[in-house]
């Protein structure tokens, strides 16, 4: 495909899977609008980089479809002076989109590979508002606390961790559950660290997505 193909194909992604999925926000949809998806595919499936799909990434981790990418974005309502973090980096194409709508973000990817990859892609663009962290989220450890996290993998339960790293009145996109209909939900923190009990479950859609590694139901043992 020429660059004019991919132009094209961008175009018609976000006007024909994107906003017919209810993704309005016009931040959102220029984001998505501009940035060279095709950039962050594998080569093998980079004619794919616009069709309604996951893409596998390696490690048992895919790129979400286009139309969960949108409706994440929206759900998050970034400002241009949020922190977030991004647990999972997969490609980095969601990492960059959160790049553009925020003041800085900070992303967890645990295979090397995928890190390294994912900093190319993004410095190429320019992106100097992010930084890449090889490192687990079940082990990673932080005193910052950010305005928004965007989880890229399913959980059984959502960890407790996760919502320390929330600012008062913070608020994290997540899938939570069990497949084949997995719940997006957005989470929204306290106004304070002490009003545990004022956090707030908005369901969102369903949806399927492959667990973040250590995240996955624990296994039943039957008699």
């Amino acid at each position: 495909m020429s660059t004019m193909d991919y132009d094209k194909a961008r175009e018609l992604m976000v006007e024909q899977q994107v906003r017919p999925w209810d993704v309005l926000d016009p931040r959102v949809l220029e984001v998505l609008a501009s940035l060279p998806r095709e950039e962050f595919v594998p080569a093998a499936h980079r004619t794919l980089a616009y069709a309604d799909l996951p893409l596998p990434l390696g490690h048992g981790e895919f790129m979400m479809k286009p139309v969960v990418e949108g409706r994440t974005l929206q759900a998050l309502a970034l400002e241009p002076s949020d922190d977030v973090l991004e647990i999972g980096t997969g490609s980095g194409f969601l990492t960059a989109c959160l790049a553009r709508l925020a003041r800085a973000v900070v992303t967890l990817e645990q295979h090397v590979d995928l890190a390294d990859a994912a900093r190319t892609r993004l410095a190429a663009l320019g992106l100097g508002n992010v930084h890449v962290e090889q490192a687990d989220a079940f082990s990673w450890q932080t005193q910052r606390r950010f305005n928004a996290i965007c989880v890229t993998g399913a959980v059984d339960v959502i960890p407790s961790q996760f919502l320390q790293w929330l600012q008062p009145h913070g608020r994290m996109f997540v899938v939570r559950g069990r497949a084949p209909a997995m719940e997006a939900v957005l989470v929204r923190s306290a106004s304070s660290t002490t009003d545990v009990n004022e956090r707030r479950i908005e369901s969102l859609f369903e949806t399927d997505l492959p667990y973040l590694a250590g995240a996955a139901p624990v296994p039943a043992f039957k008699l």
